[in-house]
């Protein structure tokens, strides 16, 4: 039987966790755990989890970070803290603010077996699926998602969306080293799967399923001006590719 511990990086969240979603989830019989990693909020973030926690003690944990380490640090700092202390099958990531659920990453998991080892979110909007967010955000996702493409030589359509799914022990080795770049650092875990596999072998280990559902939240952590540094991130984690493979 599969067993999911469900990572979620926060950092000033207070606004934006939709605790009613959580309790929803965490009602089920879906054999998965969540575990929060607090990354220094300065805001209710942390009595809004402790109280989760209490309402759903086997269910629901808090790691907290001191000081705001940024998302990639966050999250694998969870990756750490849960392989230290829980017993599970399969290690996700998702967004505080659920913009996917954490049901439908439970359904990504169910994927997660024989050759796949690692599965991951794509926003593709296709017949039945409601995927939202402004054409803005979609036309510079494209651009984004391009660069990352012809950067890993692989074709992905949707490296960044936030919710991905590991087997525990790939995830030992994926997050075995901290990542170059706090925001691009989904690229980087792609890049390690080539590294570790050789081409060929990392995409017969990885699959892209398109989600039913993706609703663009308000108060998202990543800056304009990110798309600056967006060059700099993408040339380091290119320097790290082995290209024999």
């Amino acid at each position: 039987m599969n067993t999911y511990c469900i990572i979620i990086p926060c950092y000033n969240e207070e606004l934006r966790l939709p605790v009613a979603e959580y309790e929803l989830f965490l009602k089920q019989d879906n054999n998965a755990i969540i575990c929060f990693v607090n990354d220094g909020s300065t805001d209710k973030t942390v009595g809004i989890i402790q109280q989760l926690s209490v309402n759903y003690p086997q269910k629901v944990f808090l790691l907290s970070l001191n000081n705001n380490k940024g998302k990639a640090e966050a999250v694998r700092s969870g990756v750490f803290y849960c392989l230290k202390n829980f017993d599970f099958t399969h290690l996700a990531y998702i967004d505080a603010d659920l913009s996917t659920s954490p049901e439908e990453c439970i359904r990504m998991g169910i994927l997660v077996k024989n050759d796949i080892e690692f599965c991951f979110g794509s926003r593709i909007l296709k017949i039945g699926s409601t995927i939202e967010r402004s054409a803005k955000r979609h036309y510079s996702g494209r651009v984004i998602a391009t660069l990352i493409s012809n950067t890993l030589d692989i074709k992905v359509y949707d490296t960044q969306c936030g919710c991905k799914v590991f087997t525990k022990e790939l995830a030992k080795e994926l997050f075995f080293e901290p990542f170059i770049s706090t925001w691009l650092f989904d690229v980087e875990l792609f890049a390690r799967m080539l590294n570790k596999y050789g081409k060929q072998k990392a995409l017969k280990k990885m699959l892209e399923v398109p989600l039913d559902k993706w609703i663009n939240k308000e108060g998202s952590k990543v800056s304009a001006t990110y798309f600056f540094r967006l060059w700099s991130d993408l040339y380091a984690i290119s320097q790290t590719l082995n290209r024999s493979n």
